[in-house]
């Protein structure tokens, strides 16, 4: 499998501000939206995903919107709730080709500060951000299972920045 790197699109902030507006319709009020992942990085280099993160207040609520999301046009993919049964995930294609993805956790868990700290000092570090481009450009020239041997390709980067964050 090859994975595409592309140049930063100031058009992704647009994409996740549009879907964004959708989420609040069918979320609770108190749920946050977040825009992670490379494509929320100004200038980064990136799959060409829209990767949203969902805070929930009350992640027992999680199981509930399954549905409403889906109503938007996701796929609710259960099968990663075996490795990581504190998230939901859901992924959006258009013609076959994936546009966005949305990752649905606790509020104030591990995991959404993870994100939310590595996307932030990413953005406060440009010189950072091209380094994990270079990587990401590097990884991309090779061939790939799947999608999550390259994402483990980059775990020791991003540990490293997590650690400094």
């Amino acid at each position: 499998m090859k994975v595409t790197i592309v140049e930063y699109s100031s058009a992704w902030s647009q994409m996740f501000e549009e879907e964004k507006t959708r989420l609040q319709q069918i979320l609770p009020s108190s749920a946050m939206v977040e825009h992670i992942g490379s494509t929320s990085v100004p200038d980064l280099a990136a799959k060409p995903i829209i990767d949203i993160m969902v805070g929930l207040t009350d992640f027992t609520q999680a199981d509930g919107l399954v549905l409403h999301v889906q109503s938007l046009g996701y796929e609710y993919c259960s099968q990663f709730e075996v490795d990581m049964p504190f998230r939901r995930f859901f992924r959006k294609e258009n013609a076959g080709v994936r546009t966005h993805q949305i990752h649905m956790v606790a509020l104030n868990s591990e995991f959404w500060n993870r994100h939310l700290s590595f996307r932030d000092y990413l953005k406060a570090h440009p010189n950072v951000a091209a380094e994990y481009a270079m990587l990401k450009r590097k990884l991309a020239e090779q061939e790939w299972k799947d999608v999550n041997d390259y994402a483990a390709a980059k775990t020791e980067f991003i540990q490293s920045i997590e650690a400094r964050a």
